[in-house]
């Protein structure tokens, strides 16, 4: 009995480790609290200093590199950390010897829970548009040195939605390749064998 036990107990701990994982992934609980916070931390400070700048500091130069350093963390950590953490996606852009842009993305598949993918989607779509009501309201109050400020808070925080979405559909469009693909190889194992006993039989 306890040599059973030896020898199940891995193969028992794995199934439950991965049912466990895949239980937490399919309910609300957060697995990565750290890299949630982060998401939502640099991007909501960065719009609460904008709203409240007069409060902190009456220095205009103080503001705006402030705004912009927040801006840069949060696009950096949404780029590299929170999307692969959170649902498993992540994106870039390079340049080949040629001078041509290439868009290149990763996905990884049971990354985050559905909270944080929730957490996530909506940190990412709900930021540029406030930005962008804050252009609106900074172009017709004629707040033009605030203006550079907020075209370059509507960048970073787009671009990121950009990326992402692509990375998103890309994602979609992997799912029927992968079905296709199995197709193609089952039809291939099925097909090869016929093809090797005709072969012999000519030989023959």
């Amino acid at each position: 009995w306890s040599h059973f036990l030896c020898e199940d107990a891995p193969q028992m701990l794995n199934r439950f480790g991965s049912f466990t994982f895949s239980f937490f992934r399919k309910t609300r609980f957060i697995l990565h609290p750290l890299a949630t916070f982060f998401h939502l931390f640099f991007r909501v400070s960065a719009i609460i200093i904008y709203l409240c700048c007069d409060w902190f500091s009456r220095s205009f130069v103080v503001s705006f590199v402030t705004v912009i350093c927040l801006l840069s963390c949060d696009f950096w950590s949404v780029k590299n950390v929170t999307g692969r953490l959170l649902v498993g996606l992540r994106w870039w852009n390079q340049i080949d010897e040629d001078g041509r842009s290439h868009w290149v993305f990763e996905i990884r598949d049971g990354s985050g829970t559905e909270a944080e993918a929730q957490i996530f989607w909506l940190g990412l779509i709900i930021c540029p548009l406030i930005w962008t009501a804050f252009f609106f309201t900074t172009l017709f109050s004629f707040k033009i040195k605030w203006l550079a400020l907020v075209v370059a808070g509507i960048c970073l925080q787009a671009a990121n939605l950009y990326g992402y979405l692509r990375c998103k559909a890309g994602e979609q469009e992997k799912v029927p390749k992968s079905a296709s693909q199995y197709l193609g190889q089952q039809f291939i194992q099925k097909v090869e064998p016929t093809f090797t006993r005709a072969a012999g039989n000519e030989e023959s």
